[in-house]
């Protein structure tokens, strides 16, 4: 018999707070996390803007010693994780029937280039002793699971923009089948970096509207010219329903379905009428045994490229269009851009408290709406609404794209 999970704990660092709730406050007044890149020289780069984390103390999760041996994203994942474990209420996780999964499109890339560099000027014999161990995609994952005991599953998907997302629908599977009792899942990066940035400009994948940063992540509107990179991590704690019940637990929301679909089509650029995300909602909707009447909001990808918006927009509308053509739907990314393999396990964390505040998070910058992008998106500020079903999509290069619905839990 299948399982019932339900979210009970909550950690982010973003663009926009060091916190789930600072951030959260912050997307319900529709503020930009969007600004100049100061982690590097941007002077000879076409796009000098990004959503990047501000006044992180990583001190305040690990000590000098562990500081200087890891990468950025396993900082933030360490941070979050010890937020979402704390908002549990839970004295320990320990134990063979609890893990980790945690996502990441790029792993420790800030480390590559600094050792890179290294080598350049200093020679091999100069890389740092824990260069691997600060790279490794799965090492956030790993880092989590020593510091808590975890000793159930662990794994680590990497599947670009989506990875945050098929982590926490494959911790939801795990406690579903009884693999599990418990999973901390989520995404991170950390990849406002010289070679990121130059990488996503040769393929005119990034804004450049450096003129104005709080306005360039403009998601469904006419003129938007492209993604704004973002960094930082979402986690959620999930547990078996009966477990959290007994000890008591507050409980965010119910995931009751996942999607997970392949476009075999290009390896960055999705189909028109996005065929692959289609199948990809209508699977997570049966998953979770809801039809699209009774969704009340989607969390969109929502990238603020022109074909993606686009065609996600066309995918929607043959969800939804005929049983619901009015849902609401917004894209968080126009106030972080986006965090590739974070964005899912931060718009995770929205969506639970999107659910929880019955606050639909707004779509800032849609100022010259696309008449092909003619969904409800919210635009603007925030919208009061009692929220029973949500869904929340991510889609990643390769033509991945994987989907989430949550449902209010009521007693």
């Amino acid at each position: 018999m299948k399982r019932r999970v339900v979210i009970t704990g909550l950690g982010a660092v973003t663009p926009l707070g060091n916190s789930a709730e600072e951030s959260w406050r912050n997307v319900c007044t529709g503020k930009s996390g969007i600004g100049r890149i100061t982690k590097f020289d941007t002077a000879d780069f076409n796009t000098k803007i990004a959503g990047e984390v501000k006044s992180f103390d990583p001190l305040q999760y690990v000590n000098k010693k562990e500081y200087r041996r890891l990468d950025d994203f396993i900082l933030y994942a360490l941070a979050a994780a010890e937020m979402a474990v704390h908002d549990t209420g839970l004295a320990e996780l320990a134990g063979e029937r609890s893990g980790v999964i945690i996502g990441s499109a790029i792993g420790g890339l800030t480390t590559i280039e600094k050792e890179k560099e290294t080598i350049l000027q200093a020679g091999p014999r100069r890389v740092a002793t824990f260069m691997i161990p600060a790279v490794l995609a799965n090492l956030a994952a790993g880092h989590v699971s020593i510091r808590f005991g975890l000793k159930g599953p662990i794994t680590c998907p990497a599947t670009a923009c989506a990875a945050g997302t098929n982590a926490v629908g494959d911790a939801f599977r795990m406690i579903r089948d009884g693999y599990a009792d418990l999973m901390i899942a989520g995404g991170v990066e950390a990849a406002v970096t010289p070679l990121a940035v130059a990488g996503f400009n040769a393929m005119r994948a990034l804004s450049t509207k450096n003129d104005e940063p709080e306005k360039a992540s403009r998601p469904f509107d006419q003129k938007r010219d492209g993604f704004v990179i973002g960094e930082g991590c979402g986690l959620v704690v999930m547990e078996e329903l009966t477990a959290a019940l007994k000890r008591g637990a507050e409980i965010y929301g119910e995931v009751i379905g996942y999607g997970l679909t392949s476009d075999a089509f290009h390896l960055a650029a999705p189909p028109p009428g996005h065929e692959g995300a289609v199948r990809c909602m209508r699977n997570a909707l049966a998953d979770g045994g809801v039809t699209p009447a009774e969704v009340d909001y989607i969390n969109a990808h929502g990238t603020s490229t022109p074909l993606n918006d686009l065609y996600e927009t066309q995918a929607v509308k043959t969800v939804f269009g005929e049983e619901k053509p009015g849902v609401p739907v917004s894209s968080t990314k126009s106030m972080t851009g986006h965090m590739l393999g974070a964005a899912g396990g931060v718009e995770a964390v929205f969506t639970a408290m999107a659910i929880r505040d019955g606050i639909i998070p707004p779509t800032i910058n849609l100022d010259e709406p696309d008449p092909e992008c003619d969904l409800d998106y919210v635009p603007h500020e925030a919208r009061k609404k009692k929220i029973q079903v949500a869904m929340s999509n991510t889609f990643g290069f390769g033509g991945v794209n994987a989907s989430l619905v949550l449902k209010k839990w009521v007693e």
